[in-house]
């Protein structure tokens, strides 16, 4: 049927297929569980591992935004990321919540926003719109490494997929 060579090389092909990725024939999307938020808390990736980078809310109030005054008050929080370095830039969620940590508004803040003072060069400021700001009680971090996120199987079959960081949380989900 085959020649003896065809049979020879067919382990082989199926060696380098297999090495360069093409083996996994179906492409999984899975989202990785989102931590509990905290006013500090040690970043983790997908797998729930820390990167060694602790975020933490320095600080918060209600006022207005100073380009926007009319729009009334926002929620002007001050964050610090400890650990962190040029070469990553790792990203986690912030929320303003209510007494029972439910969220009114969230958004993404990096360690790269964290641009301070020259005592403390660790430190940024941030901003937060949300309908009702008489609500807020606190502003949180969740852990969860958002800087990286894989393309998805739907995006690219072949290299897509794997665990993905959990997506933002929507005002009303309780943290």
């Amino acid at each position: 049927m085959f020649p003896a060579r065809v049979l020879a090389v067919a382990p082989l092909a199926l060696v380098i297929l297999a090495l360069s990725g093409c083996s996994s024939w179906v492409c999984t999307d899975t989202t990785a569980e989102r931590g509990r938020a905290g006013v500090r808390v040690q970043i983790v990736d997908t797998d729930g591992q820390p990167l060694g980078v602790t975020a933490a809310v320095v600080d918060w109030s209600l006022e207005p935004h100073p380009q926007v005054p009319s729009e009334g008050d926002k929620v002007h929080f001050r964050f610090r990321f400890d650990g962190a370095d040029e070469y990553s830039d790792p990203a986690v969620d912030a929320c303003a919540v209510d007494n029972k940590h439910v969220t009114l508004g969230c958004q993404r803040v990096s360690s790269s926003q964290a641009f301070g003072p020259a005592e403390d060069p660790l430190t940024g400021d941030d901003w937060l719109g949300v309908e009702h700001p008489e609500q807020v009680a606190e502003v949180l971090f969740i852990p969860n490494d958002q800087s990286y996120d894989r393309p998805s199987c739907k995006v690219d079959a072949k290299d897509g997929g794997g665990i993905h960081p959990p997506g933002p949380p929507s005002r009303g989900d309780q943290l």
